[in-house]
């Protein structure tokens, strides 16, 4: 490698080639260029754009890629899925990795041998199945001849407006470890990536929300029905979904609290879980008023409660028990609301997640809207030559909400390279 000023690299489970842009943006520092040899990703709008910012085409499912047609390289990188060796032996080793996709690696590292890789995934793969699926991870790694490293790391220690806590994984052959601590720590807020000419949407849900609150008012809020606090707003704060009087209000925000107390659970004789519906009889024990009944079946109508049976425990499952009393209960779910939580210019972005991004708020211009997708690339560190235009934005949050921090990946990187360079 040291004589080599062209190294070559295959990117797998690619996606939008984060990993790719941060290990070349590495290689560039040492004086060094990369070459792709083979990448791979099954998803089409990854492919899509992939091929639209690095002008290659990607190979599709890496299972049924053979090892052998793979070309020479020198580190291999991969962002792969976490799953379980459910069929673990007592080996722990390359042979308890088949059926998962961590085994399609392994192969690959095992007949091509290169001289390092960098694998990356979510935080949870430390205490996965108890941590035996890492133990069995590392001890492949180890069985295939290289010295491994691991750290959690988060992108907001990296100059990213983004908490993004992700395991590091990376490796030499017949090398030794390598220092995956003491990075210098840089720090970025959500102000410096905002987009101040996208303007803030008027819909309905806006409407509602600003004839109620000022924006100042709502930043740093999260928007939901299932929990109460300072920090909460609920859908009859401000009335979305219909008039709510005073009284309606007081009597929301107390079952919201009472339908947690696990008294209830002992009254239906099932087992308690979190958000029990509660009889009139029950609910007249903290709240007492003439018109009860009419005030809840109102707040039924407009969909801010139902009534329904309480549910019971049979096996892992909970099912309605329709012997049982019915109840009230608080109507939840989050993600059925425009925004769900207004995010502070102020401080950093909470870890993005493909299913709820679409749901975070920025005030801009006196409103809010959501993020843009330059402003979703910014706080993963991508270059702003990136472009995602051709992607349907549903389709671009899925990919954002699953890639990686390309600063962190640089780091790491600079790391990995300098072991290969000089053998420590």
């Amino acid at each position: 490698m040291k004589g080599n000023k062209n190294i070559r690299f295959i990117d797998l489970f690619a996606g939008l080639g984060g990993i790719r842009i941060g290990f070349e943006q590495a290689l560039g520092s040492f004086g060094f260029e990369g070459e792709t040899v083979f990448s791979s990703e099954i998803k089409t709008y990854a492919a899509k754009a992939y091929y639209k910012n690095f002008n290659e085409y990607v190979s599709g499912d890496i299972t049924e890629i053979f090892e052998d047609a793979i070309p020479d390289f020198d580190f291999l990188l991969a962002g792969f899925p976490c799953q379980a060796f459910s069929n673990a032996g007592k080996r722990r080793g390359f042979e308890d990795t088949r059926g998962t996709l961590f085994f399609d690696v392994a192969r690959i590292l095992k007949t091509k041998q290169p001289v390092g890789f960098l694998l990356e995934n979510v935080e949870g793969l430390l205490n996965h199945d108890n941590g035996k699926t890492l133990e069995i991870m590392l001890n492949t790694l180890n069985e295939l001849g290289y010295c491994v490293s691991f750290s959690i790391l988060d992108g907001k220690d990296f100059g990213l407006a983004q908490s993004r806590k992700r395991i590091y994984i990376c490796g030499i052959k017949n090398g030794k470890k390598i220092n995956l601590n003491n990075f210098e720590k840089k720090q970025a807020y959500l102000k410096d990536i905002i987009e101040e000419s996208a303007p803030p949407v008027n819909t309905k849900f806006t409407q509602k929300l600003f004839s109620h609150f000022k924006l100042n008012e709502i930043i740093g809020k999260q928007i939901k029905d299932k929990r109460g606090g300072d920090d909460n707003i609920h859908s009859w704060d401000f009335e979305l979904k219909g008039r709510v009087s005073h009284e309606q209000k007081k009597l929301l925000g107390l079952l919201l609290k009472q339908r947690r107390n696990k008294k209830w659970a002992d009254i239906y004789k099932i087992d308690w879980m979190d958000g029990m519906p509660l009889t009139i009889p029950m609910i007249e024990t903290f709240y007492k008023t003439e018109n009860l009944k009419e005030m809840l079946d109102d707040l039924v109508e407009k969909n801010y409660l139902v009534f329904e049976y309480p549910k019971m425990k049979i096996g892992n499952q909970r099912i309605y028990a329709t012997d049982l009393e019915k109840g009230y209960n608080i109507v939840t779910g989050k993600l059925s609301f425009e925004f769900n939580k207004i995010l502070n210019p102020d401080e950093i972005a909470p870890t993005l997640v493909a299913t709820d991004v679409s749901k975070l708020a920025v005030p801009v211009q006196n409103g809010i809207r959501p993020l843009t997708i330059r402003e979703g690339l910014r706080l993963f560190g991508f270059p702003e030559e990136y472009s995602l235009d051709d992607i349907p934005p549903k389709d671009a949050f899925d990919l954002l909400g699953n890639t990686v921090c390309v600063p962190v990946i640089k780091e790491v990187s600079r790391r990995l390279i300098n072991a290969a360079l000089n053998g420590v």
